[in-house]
């Protein structure tokens, strides 16, 4: 047998392509558990009002006294649901499988992904509460750990454009904090 073989189990990427096929199942997992929370706290965020003073009344008649056209709430402002849906899914690909932001991106708008519009997938992007340094290193960790990759490869694996394409910056971060 050459060495360009060897047993399919003895590959890195079949290794890699296991993981990922096993953090969907526990994102598709994760997700229902997710909207679950959001409903109940959604729930809770419409029971609470806020109420406005009624007396308008001016005493001054050089201020010009503006009523308000609706009473001010709380709650967050007027994003359509699919922006809210790309978020969270962009949320948990953050914090289960240590994506990139150009990863996260791609895997939202992906005709083989998620399939979100563009302007969703930036909207996600913009409002995603991570730190990528941190996943960039966890990510490293996973290759150091699980397919026993040395430091130079793994700096590869979390640059490449056909890798994780974290920048190289975060990479960096993550190679000069491995044990």
């Amino acid at each position: 047998m050459s060495n360009n073989g060897g047993k399919l189990y003895q590959k890195w990427w079949f290794w890699l392509i296991i993981m990922i096929l096993a953090i969907f199942f526990i994102i598709g997992s994760a997700m229902d558990a997710i909207d679950n929370v959001t409903a109940s706290a959604n729930t809770a965020k419409e029971n609470v009002t806020t109420e406005t003073p009624n007396d308008t009344s001016n005493t001054n008649d050089n201020t010009e006294v503006l009523e308000p056209t609706e009473p001010t709430t709380p709650a967050e402002p007027d994003v359509p649901t699919e922006y809210k849906n790309a978020l969270k899914k962009a949320q948990s690909y953050s914090d289960m499988m240590y994506m990139s932001k150009q990863g996260i991106y791609e895997q939202l708008t992906s005709e083989y992904g998620e399939q979100f519009p563009a302007d969703a997938a930036q909207y996600a992007i913009d409002n995603l509460d991570t730190d990528y340094k941190r996943n960039a290193l966890q990510k490293a960790k996973t290759y150091q750990d699980m397919m026993s990759m040395s430091k130079s490869a793994i700096y590869d694996q979390l640059t490449s454009e056909y890798g994780e394409k974290f920048t190289a910056e975060e990479a960096q971060y993550a190679i000069d904090n491995l044990d």
